[in-house]
């Protein structure tokens, strides 16, 4: 069974890749997934903050991720531009949930609605934008100290 935070995480990707489609209002988009199955088993708070945050910074998270990806954003899959953006968001903005599980949530997510290899390439882009952005919560993890949560 997905948790509320799981589901939330999947509604935000669907929206962010439904606005890289359409480039529509958030508003339009958050309207039209509360249509969907589920959508009222997923974490409202999570939900919202990270499909309109997303939304709202896309193209300066897509600009500063740009510089850990092996070409121009724009060439990327819609999922896996979508799963970036929101993870990015995540990583920045809710510092209170720990690198690693941002990023092993996008990385599932992927795996869900992408390709199939599709997961690796979000895990190694998150990864490096996570040093970049928590260096101090990374460093921590990688000697072996806390930032592991789940």
């Amino acid at each position: 069974m997905k948790s509320a935070r799981r589901r939330a995480r999947e509604f935000a990707l669907q929206g962010v890749y439904q606005w890289l489609i359409s480039r529509g209002h958030a508003s339009e988009i958050d309207a039209h997934l509360r249509s969907t199955p589920g959508y009222d088993k997923a974490d409202q708070a999570l939900l919202e903050a990270v499909l309109y945050g997303s939304i709202r910074e896309a193209d300066a998270l897509s600009k500063q991720l740009q510089p850990h990806l092996d070409r121009p954003a724009a060439q990327l899959s819609p999922i896996e531009h979508a799963a970036l953006i929101a993870g990015a968001y995540e990583l920045i903005h809710l510092q209170d949930v720990p690198y690693r599980v941002v990023i092993n949530e996008a990385v599932e997510v992927v795996k869900t609605f992408g390709g199939p290899d599709g997961h690796r390439f979000v895990n190694g882009v998150l990864d490096k934008f996570a040093a970049e952005v928590r260096p101090a919560e990374v460093a921590a993890n990688r000697s072996g100290g806390r930032g592991k949560g789940t």
